[in-house]
């Protein structure tokens, strides 16, 4: 089964910061035992990532779903299905956005 995307939206804030969300369903494996791949990403203006949400298998140190803030630290997200983690993600990239432009 090929991957089939269940989710994407992009969008731009006016001081030209930009996100892109993609979610998959893809085939059950050891790295993606819920069939779900996805990756949000908020950036700035020249693509500096101030926030990023996946669920790659490269740090399950962290967790299986996390997040790589501004600061840099890659933090555990809790995964309560992909609508939470869809508003949980808009949520948090308008918390930045008004931060940056006060």
């Amino acid at each position: 089964m090929p991957a089939t995307v269940l989710y994407r939206d992009e969008g731009e804030k006016p001081d030209g910061s930009r996100y892109e969300m993609v979610a998959w369903q893809v085939p059950v494996s050891e790295d993606y035992p819920q069939g779900l791949k996805y990756s949000f990403q908020y950036m700035d203006a020249d693509g500096d990532t101030l926030l990023r949400y996946d669920n790659s298998p490269y740090h399950l140190d962290v967790g299986r779903h996390h997040r790589h803030p501004p600061e840099g630290e890659i933090t555990k997200l809790e995964f309560a299905g992909l609508s939470d983690l869809i508003d949980d993600f808009q949520n948090e990239v308008t918390e930045i956005y008004e931060q940056r432009t006060d």
